[in-house]
């Protein structure tokens, strides 16, 4: 069996579109209308057909709910946090530096659904690195292994 993809509901298909390209910079795999899948592996569903097909009354549909998050990665953090606050989300937190020395940002798409951005796991190892922490003292604070510091630290994206 393949897992295909996360499907949410929207209330708004037009606007969850525009956050999604314009924001979050999601390339659109195919547009059936009521369902628009990316070519990241998610896709977005209208509530209407969603009720539909699951057998409830639109009204009994509840979107974010806080239990689960659509989480991204961005190489660019700082230039990320810009755009963002071009924008009107509402934040879940602002951003912080999480225990293992990655910065991330949560905030939620207009249906209310939670969208974590983090600043890529090479980087955050990258802004340690020009920090003065040695490839060891990253190793042990992130819990990644060795060679993705090393990769990381000479300038790759992994």
């Amino acid at each position: 069996m393949k897992f295909s993809s996360t499907v949410l509901v929207t209330r708004d298909m037009a606007a969850a579109r525009r956050f999604y390209e314009e924001l979050l910079d999601q390339e659109i795999a195919m547009d059936l209308g009521e369902n628009l899948s990316f070519k990241s592996g998610f896709a977005l569903q209208a509530c209407t057909l969603w009720a539909q097909l699951i057998g409830k009354a639109e009204s009994d549909i509840q979107t974010g709910r806080d239990d689960c998050e659509l989480y991204f990665e961005e190489p660019e953090f700082d230039a990320f946090i810009r755009r963002l606050e071009g924008f009107s989300v509402r934040y879940a937190h602002p951003p912080y530096e999480q225990p293992w020395g990655q910065r991330a940002v949560r905030f939620y798409d207009p249906d209310g659904h939670l969208i974590e951005v983090g600043e890529s796991m090479s980087a955050a190892v990258r802004r340690m690195g020009q920090q003065g922490m040695s490839a060891e003292e990253i190793c042990r604070r992130t819990s990644y292994p060795m060679p993705f510091i090393q990769a990381s630290l000479e300038g790759q994206e992994l």
